[in-house]
């Protein structure tokens, strides 16, 4: 069966979806992205010789904030009241990849999947940022939504 796109009117017009009738559940999502950097990025990062400070000190600050401003930056997000943003960072040192992941929380009656995504971003962003003086050529990649629960789909968890 094909599922109805909600951010739609029966004209075709953008709408914020109305989540009057929803029941209020609890909710999580979970995504994750990388960025690949140089080695001299990598060892100044892990070193915290980085001139504008400590990266992913900042970067997990940024990410959460980012989370906190998904509903300005995406058109018809709902504003939420989260109970929960985290963002985790792993380094991979044989490839030089800074795994970021970040995970929302909620009782509410929409999902925080554009949340987690939007942190995750952020976070990886705010890494270029910092380091961009000593490697333009950093790639960012693989955002994706790991997991979600809650709410009337049910859970969802990436199979990859």
């Amino acid at each position: 069966m094909e599922q109805k796109l909600t951010h739609f009117d029966d004209n075709g017009n953008a709408v914020m979806v109305d989540v009057t009738d929803k029941k209020i559940t609890q909710r999580t999502a979970v995504a994750r992205g990388c960025i690949r950097v140089n080695e001299e990025v990598f060892r100044r990062i892990l070193e915290g010789s980085i001139e504008k400070g400590d990266v992913l000190g900042v970067a997990r600050i940024a990410g959460i904030m980012g989370v906190k401003r998904t509903s300005d930056l995406i058109p018809l997000c709902h504003p939420l009241m989260l109970s929960k943003s985290s963002i985790e960072f792993q380094l991979e040192e044989t490839t030089k990849v800074i795994t970021a992941e970040c995970t929302c929380k909620l009782e509410g009656k929409t999902g925080v999947e554009m949340e987690a995504l939007t942190g995750v971003t952020v976070a990886l962003l705010t890494i270029y940022d910092m380091c961009k003086a000593l490697d333009k050529g950093m790639e960012i990649f693989g955002v994706h939504l790991v997991k979600k629960t809650g709410g009337k789909s049910g859970e969802y968890e990436r199979s990859v």
